[in-house]
């Protein structure tokens, strides 16, 4: 499946971004996909996934409570709104799919998309 993010840009702290996730092709609903992050000289992490039906959302501490991860199947989408944002999330942020569980972990993804520059300014 090719993976599309978009959505990046530039805001100030405090500000919200929501950032899409398309994939054309009837076999996006079959996959579990996740959000990851990395910002420069630093690890990828883990953000936010979702399962294949769209139950089930799961969240990096670092994220709960502003971060909302959402999919819509008919439309071959997932969404991460994003909002109260702070310096510490500015990152190319990653969407990815995978048939497996183990979803915050980085090597359970098969597929990932281009990444999309998310900045945050004071």
């Amino acid at each position: 499946v090719q993976l599309q993010a978009s959505g990046g840009g530039l805001v100030q702290a405090g500000g919200s971004l929501r950032l899409s996730c398309a994939a054309p092709g009837r076999t996006f609903s079959t996959y579990n996909i996740g959000w990851f992050r990395q910002a420069p000289g630093k690890e990828r992490k883990f953000v936010a996934a979702i399962s294949r039906s769209g139950s089930s959302p799961d969240y990096g501490d670092s994220v709960k409570g502003r971060f909302t991860i959402s999919r819509d199947n008919a439309k071959n989408t997932v969404s991460l709104q994003m909002n109260s944002l702070k310096l510490e999330d500015t990152a190319v942020y990653y969407c990815a799919a995978t048939y497996g569980s183990k979803w915050t972990q980085r090597n359970e993804y098969n597929y990932w998309g281009q990444g999309t520059q998310v900045t945050v300014s004071s």
